[in-house]
């Protein structure tokens, strides 16, 4: 394994346990490319592995590109450049690039993705309130969701202003009940949110997506539900990942305990002048028209 490989992936076991991760997911060093090369100093951040990511990785020597969502999800019995997916890793994994997958680790380690959708809720002149996991609670690292209490409550358009300006974005979905009310809690899932939120006590319910029948089951139980788009609750993280993996890196290069890198590691890898490098070209996979 190389350094630059070796020690990102100690860097990303700091911020993100992958212990964290559900027992369903695909996180951890997914391809490990068998020709490194040695003048790779660039790590790509992106939530997907498109062809466009690719196209724009490849054009650059990279050392890893950590994709939010896994690249590979259901069991294979073949890796051929006839799927698009297997060819980006086979591609990659040619070009000396290895591919890491945090995923559901960094939804639930706190000051994670979570967290930071959290902090939307709070709105920018930080509203007092409550943080707390939602869901299975794994730990002092964190948990699966989160839950926000409010300490005086706001009408829904005022959180719908506020989510939108955290997420960058002009419109989102919202499901109203029959009869409105103020908010003073809201359930919090990035991504795919609808299994993780089912018969949450709580005022809203944001996340990406939900299935059509368990947003009418959520409005049908008085609450209001808030979609954003699976990707648009994720991807304005990438520039806080990129500033906690440049202080974990710092940190290993100045680690001495056992768990870190061996002094001969240190002093390799504190020779590289790494760009950690959020991809242009990744985006949400649909537009509005």
């Amino acid at each position: 394994m190389s350094i630059v490989v070796k020690s990102v992936c100690k860097a990303l076991e700091r911020i993100a346990p992958l212990r964290l991760a559900e027992s369903w997911d695909k996180v951890g060093l997914i391809i490990e490319s068998p020709v490194p090369r040695s003048d790779a100093k660039r790590v790509v951040l992106t939530i997907d592995l498109t062809t466009a990511v690719l196209e724009e990785t490849l054009k650059v020597p990279t050392a890893l590109v950590i994709t939010y969502h896994p690249p590979l999800f259901q069991p294979i019995t073949s890796l051929t450049l006839a799927n698009p997916l297997q060819a980006s890793l086979l591609k990659l994994s040619a070009a000396g690039t290895s591919v890491f997958c945090p995923h559901s680790s960094l939804d639930a380690t706190w000051g994670g993705i979570n967290d930071w959708l959290a902090e939307g809720v709070m709105g920018p002149q930080k509203a007092t309130g409550k943080v707390d996991i939602l869901g299975e609670v794994k730990g002092e690292a964190g948990g699966a969701g989160r839950i926000v209490t409010l300490d005086e409550p706001i009408p829904i358009e005022e959180l719908v202003q506020r989510v939108k300006k955290h997420l960058l974005l002009s419109q989102v979905d919202v499901g109203r009940p029959l009869v409105q009310k103020s908010i003073k809690s809201v359930a919090i899932c990035a991504g795919a949110g609808g299994s993780l939120l089912s018969g949450v006590d709580a005022d809203v319910y944001f996340t990406g997506e939900m299935q059509h029948h368990e947003v009418l089951g959520a409005v049908a139980r008085g609450r209001y539900v808030m979609l954003c788009g699976h990707t648009n609750t994720e991807r304005g993280y990438l520039p806080i990942l990129a500033k906690k993996l440049s202080d974990a890196l710092s940190e290993l290069v100045r680690d001495e305990s056992p768990d870190g890198l061996s002094p001969e590691e240190r002093i390799e890898i504190g020779k590289y002048q790494l760009d950690i490098h959020i991809s242009e070209a990744d985006r949400h996979p649909l537009d509005r028209m």
